[in-house]
């Protein structure tokens, strides 16, 4: 079935994980809507707040919506902007901090890997 959903329009939850800080995640399409392969999570970053240093054991790419900030990768935090598309590897850690307007981006992970609703922080 298909399914059309915006951005704008899905209720955000704030991320529950050790070493967030004013970070939110909406499900935009997963295993509950059908999705067989992937999922893509929406997240909101505060000004000035951050996603936790993590890493996971599956890659994911990530769309930069609106706003500014840096992404730490390869043990470097590199400046991020609206438009930018990022690749994380499997096994990366990595971190998203937002800088003075806040930044959105939009997440794909292997729907295998979260099932429709954990809020991994990335």
């Amino acid at each position: 079935m298909a399914l059309i959903r915006n951005i704008d329009d899905v209720e955000m939850s704030p991320v529950q994980m050790e070493g967030v800080q004013g970070a939110s995640m909406a499900m935009m399409v997963g295993r509950a809507d059908g999705a067989p392969h992937f999922a893509m999570r929406s997240f909101r970053v505060e000004a000035g707040g951050h996603t936790p240093k993590h890493s996971h054991d599956y890659e994911h790419e990530v769309y930069i919506v609106e706003g500014t900030g840096e992404i730490l990768l390869d043990g470097q935090y590199r400046p991020i902007r609206h438009g930018d598309t990022i690749y994380v590897p499997a096994d990366e850690e990595h971190q998203f901090k937002a800088g003075t307007d806040g930044l959105r981006f939009l997440c794909f992970v292997p729907v295998e890997r979260n099932c429709g609703g954990d809020t991994p922080g990335s």
